[in-house]
């Protein structure tokens, strides 16, 4: 028997050496007869509560099951998404190819228009994107606006052929803006004849001509075939 001096508690453990109240060296004695055994003293361990794994794993079900109902429900609005704008889509990219009267994407088969205003102001559209690529010397617009056989004035007071013109035409910086007035239209089957004036407006004077162009109805479009121009006074 041991014995701890100094809170005069006594223990039967062979092996211990100190008291494990306050740590005090302990005495060997004899033990009485009458002696109370105290079995050694023993930490208590510390053990999870065993449901505590199974309360996670309960608690991912919620955040699985709405984490895949989110994905189910994107998927599906994705889809009806689609569904809808897929077939404007379509008529669009249809509509775009098929109304454009001056870059030869029309359908070829469509008849020359006969109504004479739709063809006035077909024509006139035409004229003012003729007259914005002269001053830019856009010359892949003018060659989808003029005809193969096209004949017009030349800068030297002759007639020149659309490769001439094409080869011709300079950017004019100096343009501000201009106006078009007094627009007829004369219609003639697949041909037409659009007469009128042009006033230029610029940071000096301003400078007015009359002209006359003509177009032919070819592959669902209208082209220029000729033109004149005079200057006014």
């Amino acid at each position: 028997m041991k014995r701890c001096p100094t809170c005069n508690r006594t223990f039967t453990d062979p092996n211990l050496v100190y008291c494990v109240e306050d740590g005090t060296p302990l005495s060997v004695e004899e033990p009485a007869e009458e002696a109370t055994v105290v079995s050694p003293y023993r930490p208590p361990s510390y053990v999870p509560p065993p449901a505590l794994h199974d309360k996670r794993r309960r608690r991912l079900w919620p955040w699985l099951v709405g984490l895949l109902g989110a994905f189910v429900i994107g998927a599906i609005v994705l889809l009806v998404v689609v569904a809808v704008m897929a077939p404007r889509f379509a008529k669009s990219v249809e509509t775009n190819t098929t109304t454009d009267t001056t870059d030869g994407t029309e359908n070829a088969n469509a008849p020359a228009p006969t109504d004479q205003d739709t063809v006035l102001a077909q024509l006139t559209q035409i004229e003012d994107e003729w007259t914005k690529a002269n001053i830019a010397a856009d010359k892949k617009k003018l060659a989808s606006i003029l005809a193969d056989d096209y004949v017009g004035p030349s800068p030297e007071g002759g007639l020149m052929g659309k490769a001439e013109y094409l080869n011709s035409v300079e950017q004019d910086t100096t343009i501000e803006k201009w106006e078009f007035h007094d627009i007829k239209v004369q219609l003639a089957g697949n041909r037409a004849t659009l007469t009128g004036g042009i006033t230029y407006f610029n940071q000096e004077k301003n400078i007015s001509y009359n002209f006359i162009d003509r177009f032919v109805w070819r592959n669902g479009r209208w082209q220029a075939t000729g033109s004149e121009i005079n200057r006014k006074e």
